[in-house]
Protein backbone atom coordinates (compact mmCIF):
# COMPACT_ATOMS: atom_id res chain seq x y z
CA UNK A 1 0.00 0.00 0.00
CA UNK A 2 1.62 3.45 -1.52
CA UNK A 3 2.34 5.78 1.83
CA UNK A 4 1.62 8.57 -0.42
CA UNK A 5 -0.90 11.33 0.82
CA UNK A 6 -4.68 10.95 -1.22
CA UNK A 7 -5.95 14.31 -2.57
CA UNK A 8 -9.26 14.87 -3.01
CA UNK A 9 -10.03 15.77 -6.26
CA UNK A 10 -11.42 19.13 -6.91
CA UNK A 11 -14.54 18.17 -8.63
CA UNK A 12 -15.83 17.24 -5.11
CA UNK A 13 -15.12 20.58 -4.26
CA UNK A 14 -17.16 21.91 -7.05
CA UNK A 15 -20.38 19.59 -6.71
CA UNK A 16 -19.94 20.74 -2.48
CA UNK A 17 -20.06 24.45 -3.79
CA UNK A 18 -22.72 24.12 -5.85
CA UNK A 19 -24.63 22.22 -3.28
CA UNK A 20 -23.77 24.78 -0.89
CA UNK A 21 -23.34 21.71 1.71
CA UNK A 22 -21.36 23.35 4.53
CA UNK A 23 -20.89 20.02 6.52
CA UNK A 24 -19.45 18.47 3.34
CA UNK A 25 -16.63 21.36 3.26
CA UNK A 26 -16.20 20.89 6.39
CA UNK A 27 -15.20 17.19 6.30
CA UNK A 28 -13.06 18.24 3.03
CA UNK A 29 -11.34 20.67 4.89
CA UNK A 30 -10.71 18.47 7.98
CA UNK A 31 -9.42 15.79 4.99
CA UNK A 32 -7.30 17.79 3.14
CA UNK A 33 -5.45 19.08 6.69
CA UNK A 34 -5.01 15.41 7.49
CA UNK A 35 -3.77 14.94 4.03
CA UNK A 36 -1.38 18.14 4.02
CA UNK A 37 -3.25 19.29 0.65
CA UNK A 38 -2.59 22.90 1.28
CA UNK A 39 -2.85 23.88 -2.09
CA UNK A 40 -6.11 22.13 -1.93
CA UNK A 41 -7.31 23.55 0.97
CA UNK A 42 -6.49 27.32 -0.24
CA UNK A 43 -8.41 26.36 -2.79
CA UNK A 44 -11.36 25.93 -0.46
CA UNK A 45 -10.92 28.57 0.86
CA UNK A 46 -11.02 30.34 -2.42
CA UNK A 47 -13.85 29.15 -4.12
CA UNK A 48 -15.68 29.47 -0.90
CA UNK A 49 -15.28 33.00 -0.76
CA UNK A 50 -16.27 33.51 -4.21
CA UNK A 51 -19.44 31.29 -4.18
CA UNK A 52 -20.96 34.20 -1.97
CA UNK A 53 -20.98 36.20 -5.43
CA UNK A 54 -23.40 33.70 -6.11
CA UNK A 55 -26.05 33.67 -3.09
CA UNK A 56 -24.52 31.16 -1.36
CA UNK A 57 -23.31 31.74 1.91
CA UNK A 58 -19.79 30.08 2.50
CA UNK A 59 -18.19 31.94 4.79
CA UNK A 60 -17.61 29.56 7.57
CA UNK A 61 -15.96 27.49 5.32
CA UNK A 62 -13.90 29.80 3.85
CA UNK A 63 -13.26 31.43 7.43
CA UNK A 64 -12.36 27.57 9.11
CA UNK A 65 -9.96 26.79 5.82
CA UNK A 66 -7.97 30.19 6.34
CA UNK A 67 -7.95 29.36 9.72
CA UNK A 68 -6.50 26.39 9.44
CA UNK A 69 -3.78 27.22 7.13
CA UNK A 70 -2.54 30.33 9.11
CA UNK A 71 -2.49 27.54 12.19
CA UNK A 72 -0.69 24.44 10.30
CA UNK A 73 0.54 24.78 6.83
CA UNK A 74 4.07 25.55 6.21
CA UNK A 75 5.04 29.71 6.39
CA UNK A 76 4.36 30.14 2.26
CA UNK A 77 0.75 29.14 2.70
CA UNK A 78 0.47 31.30 5.84
CA UNK A 79 1.87 34.01 3.54
CA UNK A 80 -0.63 33.96 1.33
CA UNK A 81 -3.47 33.71 3.91
CA UNK A 82 -1.87 36.84 5.28
CA UNK A 83 -1.61 38.64 2.34
CA UNK A 84 -2.43 42.17 2.95
CA UNK A 85 -3.89 43.12 0.11
CA UNK A 86 -6.81 41.30 0.89
CA UNK A 87 -8.96 43.14 3.58
CA UNK A 88 -11.21 39.71 3.91
CA UNK A 89 -8.80 37.71 5.31
CA UNK A 90 -9.33 36.15 8.93
CA UNK A 91 -12.10 38.63 9.27
CA UNK A 92 -14.51 36.03 11.42
CA UNK A 93 -11.61 33.52 12.25
CA UNK A 94 -11.51 33.13 16.22
CA UNK A 95 -8.74 35.92 16.64
CA UNK A 96 -6.59 37.26 14.25
CA UNK A 97 -4.69 35.57 11.91
CA UNK A 98 -1.12 37.12 13.01
CA UNK A 99 -1.83 35.47 15.86
CA UNK A 100 -3.06 32.15 15.19
CA UNK A 101 0.19 31.89 12.72
CA UNK A 102 2.28 33.02 15.62
CA UNK A 103 1.60 29.77 18.01
CA UNK A 104 3.16 27.03 15.33
CA UNK A 105 5.31 29.34 13.12
CA UNK A 106 8.67 31.41 14.33
CA UNK A 107 9.47 34.52 12.92
CA UNK A 108 12.42 33.02 11.21
CA UNK A 109 9.91 30.92 9.68
CA UNK A 110 7.76 33.56 8.71
CA UNK A 111 9.91 36.80 7.62
CA UNK A 112 10.54 35.55 4.59
CA UNK A 113 6.71 35.20 3.35
CA UNK A 114 5.42 37.99 5.40
CA UNK A 115 6.53 40.80 3.96
CA UNK A 116 7.51 44.36 6.12
CA UNK A 117 4.44 45.45 6.43
CA UNK A 118 1.64 45.80 9.41
CA UNK A 119 0.44 41.91 9.12
CA UNK A 120 4.13 40.99 9.32
CA UNK A 121 4.76 43.39 12.45
CA UNK A 122 1.94 42.28 14.50
CA UNK A 123 3.31 38.35 13.91
CA UNK A 124 6.67 39.92 14.87
CA UNK A 125 4.88 41.33 17.96
CA UNK A 126 3.23 38.00 18.84
CA UNK A 127 6.23 36.45 18.44
CA UNK A 128 8.33 38.30 20.80
CA UNK A 129 5.74 38.24 23.08
CA UNK A 130 6.09 34.17 23.12
CA UNK A 131 9.23 34.60 23.79
CA UNK A 132 11.59 34.42 20.59
CA UNK A 133 14.05 37.29 20.12
CA UNK A 134 12.97 39.28 17.35
CA UNK A 135 15.24 42.11 15.67
CA UNK A 136 14.08 43.59 12.43
CA UNK A 137 15.08 47.44 12.12
CA UNK A 138 12.88 47.17 9.00
CA UNK A 139 9.36 46.07 10.27
CA UNK A 140 6.88 48.59 9.79
CA UNK A 141 6.05 50.74 13.66
CA UNK A 142 2.46 49.75 13.41
CA UNK A 143 2.30 49.54 17.15
CA UNK A 144 5.53 52.55 18.56
CA UNK A 145 6.38 49.89 20.64
CA UNK A 146 9.49 47.63 21.05
CA UNK A 147 8.82 44.61 19.89
CA UNK A 148 11.08 42.94 22.68
CA UNK A 149 9.30 42.41 25.72
CA UNK A 150 10.79 44.67 28.77
CA UNK A 151 12.58 43.38 32.27
CA UNK A 152 9.76 45.07 33.83
CA UNK A 153 6.68 43.33 31.87
CA UNK A 154 4.88 40.56 32.88
CA UNK A 155 5.13 37.06 30.97
CA UNK A 156 1.78 37.44 29.37
CA UNK A 157 -0.82 35.38 29.26
CA UNK A 158 -1.50 34.14 25.37
CA UNK A 159 -3.96 32.28 23.12
CA UNK A 160 -3.86 28.38 22.80
CA UNK A 161 -5.44 27.67 19.02
CA UNK A 162 -6.91 24.25 18.43
CA UNK A 163 -8.09 23.01 15.06
CA UNK A 164 -11.58 23.77 16.01
CA UNK A 165 -11.25 26.22 19.02
CA UNK A 166 -9.40 28.35 21.40
CA UNK A 167 -8.73 29.17 24.60
CA UNK A 168 -7.95 32.89 25.98
CA UNK A 169 -6.90 32.40 29.72
CA UNK A 170 -6.82 35.67 31.49
CA UNK A 171 -3.55 36.27 34.40
CA UNK A 172 -3.85 34.84 37.82
CA UNK A 173 -4.38 37.93 40.22
CA UNK A 174 -3.82 38.20 43.66
CA UNK A 175 -6.98 37.23 45.94
CA UNK A 176 -5.37 39.12 49.69
CA UNK A 177 -8.62 41.19 50.02
CA UNK A 178 -9.31 43.72 52.38
CA UNK A 179 -12.96 45.87 53.08
CA UNK A 180 -12.23 49.42 52.16
CA UNK A 181 -14.06 52.19 53.05
CA UNK A 182 -15.54 54.42 50.15
CA UNK A 183 -16.65 58.21 49.70
CA UNK A 184 -18.35 60.22 46.71
CA UNK A 185 -17.17 63.43 47.98
CA UNK A 186 -13.83 63.73 45.98
CA UNK A 187 -13.93 65.87 43.24
CA UNK A 188 -13.47 64.61 39.84
CA UNK A 189 -10.47 65.79 37.41
CA UNK A 190 -10.33 65.57 33.52
CA UNK A 191 -7.65 63.71 32.08
CA UNK A 192 -6.57 61.08 28.72
CA UNK A 193 -6.80 58.04 31.20
CA UNK A 194 -10.54 57.44 30.40
CA UNK A 195 -10.28 57.61 26.60
CA UNK A 196 -7.24 55.62 26.88
CA UNK A 197 -9.41 52.81 28.77
CA UNK A 198 -12.38 53.26 26.44
CA UNK A 199 -9.68 52.42 23.35
CA UNK A 200 -8.44 49.22 25.26
CA UNK A 201 -11.70 47.94 26.01
CA UNK A 202 -13.71 48.89 22.95
CA UNK A 203 -14.59 45.56 21.36
CA UNK A 204 -16.35 45.03 24.92
CA UNK A 205 -18.26 47.96 24.84
CA UNK A 206 -19.22 48.14 20.69
CA UNK A 207 -18.74 44.97 19.54
CA UNK A 208 -20.59 43.17 22.93
CA UNK A 209 -22.26 43.77 25.69
CA UNK A 210 -19.94 45.12 27.86
CA UNK A 211 -19.42 48.97 29.64
CA UNK A 212 -16.84 50.38 30.92
CA UNK A 213 -16.43 53.76 33.29
CA UNK A 214 -13.55 55.44 34.17
CA UNK A 215 -13.07 58.34 37.23
CA UNK A 216 -9.94 60.16 38.29
CA UNK A 217 -10.25 62.13 41.36
CA UNK A 218 -8.44 64.16 44.09
CA UNK A 219 -7.78 61.89 46.95
CA UNK A 220 -7.31 57.92 47.19
CA UNK A 221 -8.84 55.28 45.82
CA UNK A 222 -11.45 54.44 48.23
CA UNK A 223 -12.68 57.98 47.06
CA UNK A 224 -11.81 57.06 43.30
CA UNK A 225 -14.27 53.72 43.89
CA UNK A 226 -17.03 56.07 45.70
CA UNK A 227 -17.07 58.13 42.54
CA UNK A 228 -18.64 55.25 40.92
CA UNK A 229 -21.54 55.14 43.05
CA UNK A 230 -19.40 51.97 44.72
CA UNK A 231 -20.83 52.54 48.97
CA UNK A 232 -18.77 48.83 49.91
CA UNK A 233 -16.01 47.40 48.28
CA UNK A 234 -12.75 45.42 48.95
CA UNK A 235 -9.55 46.34 47.51
CA UNK A 236 -6.43 43.34 46.61
CA UNK A 237 -2.97 44.78 46.39
CA UNK A 238 -1.68 43.94 42.82
CA UNK A 239 2.19 43.92 41.98
CA UNK A 240 2.69 46.42 39.12
CA UNK A 241 3.55 43.90 36.38
CA UNK A 242 -0.04 42.05 37.58
CA UNK A 243 -2.29 45.33 36.60
CA UNK A 244 -0.49 45.63 33.32
CA UNK A 245 -0.69 41.77 32.05
CA UNK A 246 -4.84 42.14 33.42
CA UNK A 247 -4.95 45.50 31.18
CA UNK A 248 -3.05 43.76 28.21
CA UNK A 249 -5.38 40.53 28.92
CA UNK A 250 -8.47 42.64 28.86
CA UNK A 251 -7.35 44.29 25.68
CA UNK A 252 -6.55 40.99 23.47
CA UNK A 253 -10.10 39.99 24.09
CA UNK A 254 -13.14 40.27 22.30
CA UNK A 255 -15.48 40.04 25.63
CA UNK A 256 -18.05 38.36 25.57
CA UNK A 257 -19.04 38.46 21.62
CA UNK A 258 -16.22 41.18 20.34
CA UNK A 259 -13.44 40.71 17.87
CA UNK A 260 -10.46 39.58 19.49
CA UNK A 261 -7.76 41.63 18.65
CA UNK A 262 -4.62 39.39 19.57
CA UNK A 263 -1.81 39.45 22.64
CA UNK A 264 0.21 42.60 20.33
CA UNK A 265 -2.65 44.73 20.04
CA UNK A 266 -3.63 43.87 24.43
CA UNK A 267 -0.13 44.68 25.37
CA UNK A 268 0.34 47.86 23.37
CA UNK A 269 -3.43 49.47 24.38
CA UNK A 270 -1.86 48.90 28.09
CA UNK A 271 1.06 50.87 27.89
CA UNK A 272 -1.04 53.36 25.82
CA UNK A 273 -3.20 52.94 29.52
CA UNK A 274 0.04 53.43 31.28
CA UNK A 275 0.99 56.71 29.09
CA UNK A 276 -2.21 58.28 30.17
CA UNK A 277 -1.62 57.99 33.78
CA UNK A 278 1.74 59.15 33.52
CA UNK A 279 0.69 62.15 31.11
CA UNK A 280 3.22 61.41 28.65
CA UNK A 281 1.04 60.46 25.69
CA UNK A 282 1.73 63.55 23.69
CA UNK A 283 5.49 62.28 23.44
CA UNK A 284 4.54 58.89 22.05
CA UNK A 285 6.89 56.89 21.07
CA UNK A 286 8.16 57.15 24.42
CA UNK A 287 10.79 55.22 25.81
CA UNK A 288 10.29 51.99 27.20
CA UNK A 289 12.15 52.68 30.59
CA UNK A 290 9.73 55.62 30.90
CA UNK A 291 6.71 53.74 30.50
CA UNK A 292 8.17 50.99 32.99
CA UNK A 293 9.15 54.10 35.70
CA UNK A 294 5.39 55.27 35.56
CA UNK A 295 4.34 51.64 36.08
CA UNK A 296 6.25 51.04 38.92
CA UNK A 297 5.47 54.38 40.92
CA UNK A 298 1.57 53.84 40.61
CA UNK A 299 -0.11 51.53 43.24
CA UNK A 300 -2.52 48.87 41.99
CA UNK A 301 -5.15 47.20 43.23
CA UNK A 302 -8.30 45.17 42.39
CA UNK A 303 -11.25 45.59 43.50
CA UNK A 304 -14.72 44.69 43.70
CA UNK A 305 -18.36 45.53 45.50
CA UNK A 306 -19.07 41.58 46.93
CA UNK A 307 -20.55 40.83 43.17
CA UNK A 308 -20.15 37.53 41.96
CA UNK A 309 -17.17 37.32 39.37
CA UNK A 310 -19.06 36.58 36.13
CA UNK A 311 -17.70 37.28 32.44
CA UNK A 312 -15.18 39.05 31.82
CA UNK A 313 -14.00 42.02 34.73
CA UNK A 314 -11.82 45.01 34.62
CA UNK A 315 -11.85 46.60 38.15
CA UNK A 316 -8.74 48.59 38.75
CA UNK A 317 -7.58 51.31 41.37
CA UNK A 318 -4.86 52.90 40.67
CA UNK A 319 -3.02 55.58 43.09
CA UNK A 320 -0.98 57.91 42.68
CA UNK A 321 0.82 58.92 46.16
CA UNK A 322 3.07 61.39 45.19
CA UNK A 323 0.57 63.81 43.66
CA UNK A 324 -2.67 62.73 45.43
CA UNK A 325 -4.57 61.59 42.75
CA UNK A 326 -6.37 57.79 42.09
CA UNK A 327 -8.33 56.47 39.49
CA UNK A 328 -10.69 54.03 39.44
CA UNK A 329 -11.41 51.48 36.54
CA UNK A 330 -14.75 49.46 36.60
CA UNK A 331 -15.57 47.61 33.54
CA UNK A 332 -17.67 44.28 32.75
CA UNK A 333 -19.09 42.08 29.83
CA UNK A 334 -21.26 39.25 30.23
CA UNK A 335 -22.65 37.07 27.81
Amino acid sequence: MSDEPHFEPDEDLQDLIHAADLDGLVRMIDNRCASRDWEGLLRVRDRSRSAVKSGRQLWPAATLAEYRIALLAPPPFVGIVLDEADGLAGRFTTGPLTEVAAQHHTWIDLEGEVGRGPHAAFVAHERAIRGEIVNDPELAPVLDIPTEVQGWEPQYEVATYSDNGAEFPAPDLSDAWEDIETSADAERLDDEVELAVRQLLEPWTSGSNGRAEVVCVEGDIGAAIGALGVRRARIAPLEPAEALAWLAWAGASGGAHGRRRGASSGRFGAWWVIGALGDILNDWPVNADEIGQVLNELEWFRWDAFEPAIGWILQLAIEDPDEGVAWAISARDAV
